[in-house]
């Protein structure tokens, strides 16, 4: 009988935790729902600027032209100046994949909410097929620009052996190197990768701008690809400082610019386009969204 207070305080001790515990969580989830609701509106603001957007390409173009400057000043012994680094392995090697899997959720999110039609959905994604194709052509025009300009030569202790191999196939298999002019395709691959991503989330400002559904899903998916975006910027600075010839990394930047320029910047405002970023969607005048 006596046992009895001391069981009841217990239970009433652990439903007090359970209550607190469930206050607790109720508190940091409305504070994750408030910081992504917060950080959604404020990428979507500086993003869906055409001012920042245009300021955005200057970056770029700094960061390609200027950022070699910047080796004399950097820890030649950081990870990231290692090819077998994790960022590299992991993000740079697989830039495409990683920006087609992201991109490509947003826009799928995006435009089928707006529309509610799979083939207006299907068309905006065939941008991403577009740019995969573009990736793919660029990469077999850097290995024929090396093919044609390059030589084959076999390291010796005294130096280099040129050799009259025509080719690199042959070159290789004879196990010599062979040297040409290397287009960078990283500094290719993350420029473009950066102009196509910061073009397709400017649409979202809009998107929000007419009260379209915006919950957690699209917004936590919008959020990871502006995360992704600024991975991108970082690796193309890490690129440009610690790897590949000058004229390489500059080359590779302006033909990504130039992949840009011809597909977001050109064709896709033509009718037998996929259309440009947020094309069709939005039809109804813009209100403000709760």
């Amino acid at each position: 009988m006596e046992r009895g207070p001391v069981v009841g305080a217990g239970l009433g001790a652990g439903a007090r935790i359970r209550t607190l515990l469930g206050c607790l969580v109720k508190v940091l989830l409305w504070v994750a729902s408030a910081l992504l609701y917060f950080g959604s509106e404020q990428a979507a603001r500086l993003l869906g600027s055409p001012c920042l957007r245009r300021l955005y390409h200057a970056w770029l173009a700094a960061v390609v032209i200027f950022g070699p400057l910047l080796q004399f000043h950097v820890n030649p012994r950081t990870i990231f100046a290692s090819h077998g680094n994790f960022f590299n392995i992991k993000f740079v090697n697989s830039a495409w994949g990683w920006t087609c899997t992201f991109l490509g959720g947003f826009v799928l999110l995006v435009v089928f909410l707006a529309t509610r039609r799979v083939a207006v959905t299907a068309r905006h994604l065939s941008r991403l097929v577009v740019g995969a194709a573009v990736w793919r052509g660029a990469g077999r025009a850097f290995l024929l620009i090396e093919d044609l300009t390059g030589s084959c030569f076999e390291p010796l202790p005294q130096g280099l052996l040129l050799h009259e191999l025509p080719d690199r196939r042959s070159c290789l298999a004879a196990g010599h190197q062979w040297r040409g002019y290397t287009v960078s395709s990283h500094t290719f691959l993350l420029t473009f990768c950066c102009l196509l991503m910061a073009e397709e989330a400017a649409v979202f400002a809009k998107y929000l701008a007419h009260g379209l559904p915006a919950g957690a899903p699209l917004r936590l998916v919008f959020l990871l690809n502006v995360l992704l975006l600024g991975l991108w910027n970082f690796l193309l600075l890490c690129t440009v400082i610690y790897f590949h010839q000058y004229t390489h990394k500059v080359v590779g930047a302006a033909v990504g610019t130039f992949a840009w320029y011809l597909t977001y910047g050109s064709w896709y405002h033509q009718p037998w386009s996929p259309g440009s970023p947020g094309h069709g969607l939005f039809t109804h005048p813009s209100r403000k969204h709760n």
